[in-house]
């Protein structure tokens, strides 16, 4: 199972650092130092912006890490330029392969918030790609087909520019199950291949509360106060996106 980290460099998203693992210890839980001590040696890092890219690379660098660095990516069917055409928005992940697709990934990020309002489409990535400097690859959430599935959406993506890699989770989520058959059909109808995951934002189950904390604040605006109580935050309704659950997992298998 591959673990997926995502940083505070993603604001809102993980209370999880990029700081040296030597750092004081009473302070949020590095990244770097969750892989020294679990024996991960490719740091798979998917952000929402650019922004961490150069502190993870100096810190993998530093402690012999492999860095396996991904945008996350807001894209739409339509093809024009205008979006009423098609409103079922879903996410992609954009993985460097090389130093030139990290480039690459910068010159994607621009485009997309520059020229499209955050929201891009499978032309704009066509623009930019290269099979071998790039890898497309599909969320098992806010995927498009998930949207599908859930929601009654109709993407249907165009991938003839590359060869997509699925995700798939499992986080004790009620359409877990029913979405990992979806994607499995889906990769076997188009000879796409796909790699079980987890998505990491906290170290252990009993941080929740404190991300959830953080979800909340982050996430505030004027009018609305969210809560523990009342966060407000949909779909999130598992412990589990941990490194505890993963390490679990690991432990079950070697069983």
């Amino acid at each position: 199972m591959l673990p997926i980290f995502k940083s505070h460099y993603s604001i809102g998203k993980s209370i999880l650092t990029l700081s040296d693992p030597n750092d004081d210890e009473s302070g949020p839980d590095s990244i770097i130092k969750l892989c020294l001590d679990n024996n991960i040696k490719d740091l798979v890092l998917v952000e929402d912006a650019p922004t961490g890219f150069f502190k993870a690379q100096n810190q993998c660098q530093k402690f012999d890490l492999n860095l396996i660095f991904g945008l996350r990516l807001k894209l739409s069917s339509f093809k024009g330029e205008n979006k009423s055409e098609d409103d079922s928005i879903h996410k992609c992940i954009v993985f460097a392969k090389t130093s030139e697709g990290v480039k690459l990934l910068n010159k994607i990020y621009s485009s997309f918030f520059c020229d499209h309002d955050g929201v891009g489409n499978y032309e704009v990535l066509k623009l930019f790609w290269n099979n071998k400097d790039l890898l497309l690859s599909i969320p098992f959430y806010d995927s498009f087909l998930y949207y599908n599935s859930f929601y009654f959406s109709n993407c249907v993506p165009d991938f003839s520019f590359c060869a997509p890699v699925f995700f798939i989770e499992d986080n004790n989520l009620p359409e877990d199950a029913i979405l990992s058959l979806k994607v499995q059909d889906y990769c076997l109808e188009n000879g796409f291949n796909f790699q079980k995951a987890k998505s990491i934002f906290y170290k252990n189950k009993k941080d929740v509360e404190a991300f959830q904390t953080y979800k909340c604040i982050c996430s505030r605006t004027f009018g609305r106060k969210k809560t523990l109580s009342n966060p407000g935050l949909d779909g999130f309704g598992s412990s589990d996106f941990c490194l505890e659950s993963l390490i679990n997992y690991r432990n079950e298998k070697a069983v």
